[in-house]
């Protein structure tokens, strides 16, 4: 060991030694310093990991930026000497120059290829002969291990733990051999080959997420699944406790034997490459499984918790509630199923049910064509309150609502309660009928057929995509790997339709960005050429793409074309978990984009495009937002389907309204009124009766005016008695969508807007609810709202049962002596 110490100590006084950043490079390792206390607990150091990882990125960026002969001094260190014989493995200083160079430090003396070595005595040239003629790729790659072997000895310098220590010096040892004998380092040995357990973590937490909470309605099961993402971030990213620390805790000899064992894992394949990307990295969670979490999960949460709960006041009020409300609640779940000894999640051969909102989306992938494109329908129930319902010939899929039929409870079960007491829901059976007639070929027939009133725009141009007349590829260029001829004449191709249907914009200016890696291209193929395309840019960290060319060469315009082009860019975007568009259109564009969803309301931060996108004089900034539950390529033929079922819907109610009932023959028998409901055929009609006139006032007005004259003087109403002012709460609206206070409550009553009671008492919760939403709840805003809340749920009790007890009828008198009944 003491040899390869000693080589890497010279490191530093070869640094000394080399041009410009000679000292720099020893100095700033330990800034650079990964891995130092990497087995101690999450703290300050997991909040440096990021600006660890950037200076580790910038040093390297920085070596790779040196001129040639500066990059193969830096190597010589770590190369062995070419002369027959000769067993050196790396140049080394000689003394003098050393004893020199720290003397005269500030002048920092260049070290030529001409300077013997201290080991060999053979000159530095000798030790590089062989990587002159080294591609540059190669030898960035080199330097790139020579960053890392350095920051792995800083690491096994300064850490303390003798465990971690051997485990660096194995690395170091690794690395340094392959930079000499210019190979890719591959770890063998007894620690074997990832993944090391199965199922692994990530699929055990998927499958508690399915087997947990399957039954809960979309947006809850998106909330838990949220969470456990979260949890195996966190997982991925934390320091585990080392052995020695582990043996305090543990007194079992076979759990710590384990643990040593996973932790030495850890650190070879995850860890350490995290910061040394010589190193093949792998997460945490997709390589351990039920093992290394018994044994870190208790640790973890609880230290999990304390840093959710110190950070708490820095949260926006969404995220305080679900870390600090249903994260709990999660891990507790979750701890039950790690530690029960037949809990199917870790079963390897478990069968994911996935709840009826994904089951739709996997039986549409499966059922339908797989195209270039693929599309997907969402279905369920959706954060914006309507369902995308996907359809196919002659039958509809309602999966979702015979699952909740089936299942008997939960979330789903009471919606349907609702909807069978409601009485307004259509059968499936009714649908799938209409479904079938509106498929039939012959269902459309005469001057309708051929001659459709207000037909998508878009048409023409799918018909000739499922005629395999039409395709859509999205390609681009390389500058790192091959790139295939035909995708090079398109790029051409599409390179002169910009240039012929864009004549104000230079033809060096379109070949700069058409041409220009980090641009793709979706192209418009027709006839094997390019007949219009979309570039674009995406930009993944800011979760947007600008598009900077948009046309269709002119004598194939009028087709449809341009709406198909777009929607189909949509999709792929969607896929790619991008929703924002942004555009610069000039005056000639304007009206087409707002076609395609485009608006110049600019609902995207500036801050998040400011600097990524260029300003165009002339130009109007527009921006679509992509709904990620539509499939746009598929969006027009759903809403035209729509409108069929509910236009035959009509026709057979009209059809049963059209019946023709017998009057009325009890008045001639004397009677004067009828309740509204007896009079025949009314119901058919959609009649359900019972309803007030909003300009009514309730029956129970008097009783809401009281309970709200209550609340109003109730010692917690203060901060409630008026709506937030956005002065002195600035960000209050961003959070809170829906506002409601006390004076707008009053305001309403007066107004006669509560037409029953429930609306009354769901703008008073509101009010608390908002509260407890924006403040934490050791604030005096929070206990107000609780305390309210009690008050305004007892005094309704209060006012409603006397309110009931003074509209009760009264007995009837007993009949009076001698009086005619």
């Amino acid at each position: 060991m003491s040899d390869d110490i000693d080589m890497a100590m010279s490191n530093s006084e070869a640094e000394c030694s080399q041009p410009s950043h000679g000292h720099e490079a020893s100095s700033n390792m330990a800034a650079d310093d990964p891995a130092s206390a990497g087995a101690s607990q999450a703290g300050a150091e997991g909040q440096s990991r990021q600006s660890n990882l950037q200076r580790i990125q910038q040093r390297k960026q920085q070596v790779y930026n040196w001129p040639h002969n500066k990059k193969l001094l830096k190597l010589a260190i770590y190369s062995a000497c070419q002369t027959p014989d000769c067993n050196c493995n790396g140049w080394k200083t000689p003394l003098a120059q050393q004893a020199a160079n720290n003397k005269a430090r500030d002048n920092q003396p260049l070290a030529t290829f001409n300077d013997p070595c201290r080991n060999c005595n053979h000159i530095l040239v000798k030790h590089v002969s062989q990587l002159q003629g080294c591609p540059a790729a190669e030898v960035d790659r080199l330097l790139g291990a020579v960053v890392d072997v350095e920051n792995i000895f800083m690491s096994m310098h300064r850490e303390d733990d003798q465990d971690t220590k051997r485990v660096y010096y194995y690395l170091f040892k690794l690395l340094r051999k392959c930079i000499l004998t210019r190979t890719q380092p591959h770890i063998e040995g007894p620690l074997g080959q990832p993944p090391f357990e199965r199922p692994s973590i990530a699929k055990a937490i998927t499958n508690f997420v399915l087997y947990k909470f399957n039954s809960l309605p979309q947006r809850e099961w998106q909330t838990m699944y949220d969470l456990a993402k979260m949890f195996l971030h966190c997982f991925n990213h934390w320091n585990f406790e080392t052995p020695s620390v582990r043996k305090l805790q543990v007194s079992n000899p076979e759990d710590i034997s384990a643990y040593q064992i996973n932790y030495t894992r850890w650190l070879v394949f995850c860890h350490v490459p995290a910061f040394c990307d010589s190193l093949t990295h792998f997460e945490t969670s997709l390589v351990f499984g039920r093992t290394l979490l018994k044994a870190v999960f208790k640790s973890v949460c609880r230290q999990l918790m304390d840093k959710c709960h110190s950070e708490r006041d820095r949260m926006p009020p969404e995220k305080r509630v679900l870390v600090l409300t249903h994260f709990p609640r999660f891990l507790a779940l979750l701890e039950e199923e790690i530690f029960s000894a037949d809990s199917p999640i870790w079963d390897p051969d478990y069968k994911q049910v996935p709840p009826s909102h994904l089951q739709a989306i996997l039986d549409n992938k499966t059922t339908g064509k797989r195209g270039e494109f693929e599309r997907v329908t969402a279905a369920g129930d959706s954060k914006d309150g309507f369902t995308t319902v996907s359809l196919t010939s002659g039958a509809i899929k309602l999966e979702s609502l015979k699952r909740g039929a089936e299942g008997g409870g939960g979330g789903g079960g009471k919606r349907r309660r609702v909807l069978d007491e409601a009485g307004d829901d259509v059968s499936e059976r009714t649908v799938a009928e209409i479904v079938a007639t509106i498929s039939d070929p012959h269902y459309m027939a005469g001057p309708d057929a051929l001659f459709q009133m207000q037909a998508p725009r878009d048409e023409a141009a799918k018909l000739e995509e499922q005629r395999k007349l039409i395709e859509f590829h999205v390609i681009g260029n390389s500058l790192t790997g091959p790139v295939d001829k035909q995708t090079m004449l398109w790029l051409i191709g599409l390179h002169n339709v910009f240039s012929h249907q864009l004549p104000e914009m230079t033809k060096e200016y379109i070949s700069q960005l058409v041409f220009d890696p980090k641009h793709k291209t979706l192209a418009l193929i027709k006839e094997g050429r390019p007949i219009g395309g979309i570039c674009f840019r995406t930009f993944h960290s800011q979760g947007f793409s600008e598009i900077v060319f948009c046309a269709v060469t002119s004598n194939e315009q009028v087709k449809g074309y341009g709406t198909h082009l777009m929607n189909h860019l949509k999709d792929y975007h969607i896929r790619n978990n991008i929703l924002h568009f942004l555009t610069f259109a000039d005056e000639f564009a304007i009206g087409y984009f707002k076609k395609q969803g485009f608006s110049k309301e600019i609902k995207l931060p500036r801050a998040m495009y400011q600097g990524y996108i260029k300003d165009y004089e002339g130009a109007t900034l527009m921006h679509c937002e992509l709904n990620p539950r539509l499939v746009y390529t598929h969006f027009t033929n759903v809403i035209r389907t729509q409108k069929e079922i509910v236009k035959k819907l009509i026709d057979m109610r009209q059809k049963e309204v059209r019946k023709i009932h017998p009057g009325l023959t009890c008045f001639k028998e004397g009677v004067r009124s009828i309740p509204v409901e007896c009079i025949p055929g009314l119901r058919e009609t959609g009649w359900r009766g019972g309803g007030r006139r909003r300009d009514e006032e309730p029956d129970d007005g008097q009783a809401l005016r009281a309970a709200l004259h209550h609340v109003k003087n109730h010692a917690a109403a203060w901060p409630f008695l008026k709506p937030v002012d956005k002065a002195e709460v600035p960000d209050y609206y961003d959070h809170i969508k829906y506002p409601m206070d006390l004076r707008t409550m009053g305001e309403r009553l007066k107004a006669r807007y509560y037409v029953s009671r429930r609306l009354f008492i769901a703008d008073m919760t509101r009010i608390f609810t908002n509260c407890r939403l924006y403040n934490s709840p050791e604030t005096e805003y929070y206990r107000c709202a609780n305390n309210l809340e009690k008050y305004f749920q007892t005094k309704m009790k209060e006012f409603f049962v006397c309110e009931e007890a003074r509209n009760a009828p009264a007995p009837a008198p007993p009949p009076l002596a001698g009086r005619e009944v």
